[in-house]
């Protein structure tokens, strides 16, 4: 199936102090860069949100109004999509550790399912590591409702994380989570390495 993904980047950060937390640094390379690097693979990709030094063939918008939530950020991202894209990627821009394969294993999940989403260790959706088929995903927003999880009203497969030395739907929304993520980049360096130079 023709792919693509959509990264939302952007959100106050308030828990962060208000930073651009898609640009914060964890093991040598922006969250968002590392993000990117797990659908390198992508027909087109879409980051949704203000972010600077992306690669070139990253194509950037912005919700309306700025800043209005993730699922207006959806459907600026949706609305950029080639009209032969079949399935898309839905992440945050926050997912240090997220890895290619993940995010394979979400695609062929929708063998079954109009979308497919990652679990965490407690078996809680991550809403926002996911794969949709393209039509589900624009039928579903047209709801009114300003949450992602209203989204998922529709036949879902939820995939267990991989069992990894780092967990790949930690996202970093506090200090601790952004300290937790340095530790463990730090601890395991060939996750760093690779996110660093995959966009060279």
């Amino acid at each position: 199936m023709t792919f693509a993904a959509i990264v939302l980047a952007g959100g106050a950060a308030r828990r962060l102090g208000g930073v651009a937390k898609p640009a914060l640094d964890v093991g040598g390379s922006a969250l968002v860069a590392r993000v990117l690097v797990a659908v390198a693979d992508a027909q087109v990709r879409i980051v949704v949100g203000t972010v600077r030094d992306l690669p070139g063939d990253v194509v950037v918008t912005v919700e309306d109004p700025p800043g209005s939530g993730p699922v207006p950020a959806l459907r600026a991202g949706v609305a950029l999509l080639p009209d032969d894209v079949e399935t898309v990627a839905i992440l945050a821009a926050d997912l240090p550790f997220l890895t290619a394969g993940t995010v394979r294993t979400l695609r062929t999940a929708l063998a079954d399912a109009e979308a497919a989403v990652l679990l965490d260790a407690e078996g809680r959706r991550q809403h926002l590591v996911a794969c949709w088929r393209v039509g589900a995903l624009r039928a579903a927003l047209t709801t009114a409702s300003p949450r992602v999880r209203d989204l998922y009203p529709v036949r879902t497969a939820e995939v267990p994380p991989a069992q990894a030395r780092l967990p790949e739907y930690l996202d970093c929304d506090t200090p601790a989570d952004l300290d937790l993520a340095r530790r463990l980049a730090a601890q395991n360096p060939s996750s760093s390495s690779s996110a660093s130079t995959a966009e060279r």
